[in-house]
C-alpha cells in the first residue's frame, strides 16, 4: 500500500514542494536549520499525496480518458482505492499540522493553512479551481507559499521578490503545461485557462507571468533569473512557432526539467559559497 501511495504522490514532481521549502530556508539565511526539518519532511510524500491523491480521487472520469495517466505523469486509480488514499492523506498530514499548530506563529499558520486549503480545493468541490479558467492558474501560485511560511517559521522576514517571482512562475508553468490537455478538458466540458486562451494565447499569458518571475528573480539572484528567462523563452518560442497540442506534449518533458535546472543553478551557488567559505 505504501508503494502505491508513493506512486500516486508523483515523486518526479516532489521538487516543486521540496525545492521551494529548502529554498525558503536558504533565503531565510540558513544553509541548514533543524527547525525546518519537519516542514521539509512534510513537503515530500505527505503533502504531495494530499495534492495528487485528492486530484486523482476527483478526476477519475477524466483520467480514464487521458493517455498520459498511469505512468510517471500521474496515477490511474480505481474507485476502490479512494478510501485508502483519503486515509493515507490524513495519517500522513494531520500529525504534521498538529505539530505546526503548537510550534509556529499565527502568521506562519495562516500561510500554511492557505497552502493546504488551496490545494485541496484545486481538485475538490465546491470550488474545484482546476476546472475554472484563470482560477486554475492563479491557484497554482500556492506552490510558492513555502517561500513565505518557511522564513516566518524560522523567525525571519520572507524575501518577497523571490516569493512573488515564484508565484508568477508557477502560474505560467501550470497554464503552459495544460496545453497538452486541451482536447481532454474540452471533451470533459472543462474550460481551463489553456482551453479558453488556446495555445497561442497561452504563449502571451505564460510569457507575461514568466517575465514577471524573471524580474522578481533578478532582484534576488541574477544567475537564476538568466536561466529562468532562457528556459522560459525556449518553451514559449516552441509553441509560438507551432501553436499545437502536439507541441505542448513534446515540450512537457522540458517543462518538467525546468525547476530541476533552476534549482541546480541555485544549488551550485550554495556549494560554491561553501567551498569559498562564504557560510560560517
Amino acid at each position: 500500500m505504501l508503494l502505491r501511495l508513493i506512486s500516486i504522490s508523483r515523486p518526479i514532481l516532489w521538487v516543486n514542494t521540496v525545492g521551494t521549502t529548502v529554498m525558503g530556508m536558504w533565503l531565510a539565511g540558513f544553509l541548514w536549520n533543524w527547525q525546518a526539518l519537519a516542514l521539509i519532511i512534510w513537503s515530500t510524500l505527505p503533502f504531495n499525496l494530499l495534492i495528487y491523491g485528492v486530484n486523482d480521487i476527483f478526476d477519475q472520469e477524466t483520467d480514464s480518458k487521458n493517455t498520459r495517466k498511469g505512468g510517471l505523469e500521474g496515477a490511474l486509480i480505481l474507485a476502490s482505492e479512494s478510501k485508502n488514499i483519503v486515509l493515507g492523506v490524513l495519517l500522513l498530514n494531520v500529525p504534521f499540522l498538529i505539530y505546526f499548530f503548537f510550534t509556529y506563529s499565527a502568521a506562519t499558520l495562516i500561510w500554511i493553512a492557505a497552502y493546504v486549503v488551496i490545494f485541496v480545493f484545486y481538485s475538490a468541490p465546491p470550488f474545484r479551481f482546476k476546472a475554472r479558467k484563470f482560477f486554475d492558474s492563479f491557484s497554482n501560485a500556492a506552490y510558492a507559499f513555502p517561500m513565505v511560511f518557511v522564513p516566518l517559521a524560522l523567525g525571519e522576514e520572507p524575501i518577497w521578490f523571490g516569493a512573488i517571482g515564484l508565484m508568477a512562475w508557477s502560474m505560467a508553468k501550470h497554464t503552459y503545461d495544460a496545453i497538452q490537455d486541451i482536447d481532454e478538458d474540452l471533451n470533459s466540458g472543462i474550460v481551463t485557462t489553456a482551453v479558453y486562451l488556446k495555445p497561442m494565447g497561452v504563449v502571451y499569458w505564460s510569457g507575461f507571468w514568466w517575465l514577471v518571475s524573471t524580474i522578481g528573480f533578478w532582484l534576488v539572484n541574477i544567475p537564476v533569473a538568466i536561466v529562468n528567462g532562457l528556459v522560459a523563452g525556449y518553451l514559449l518560442f516552441a509553441v509560438w512557432r507551432k501553436p499545437t497540442l502536439e507541441t505542448g506534449r513534446a515540450m512537457y518533458k522540458y517543462s518538467i526539467a525546468f525547476p530541476y535546472i533552476a534549482g541546480a543553478v541555485a544549488g551550485i551557488q550554495v556549494v560554491t559559497g561553501l567551498l569559498l567559505g562564504f557560510y560560517p
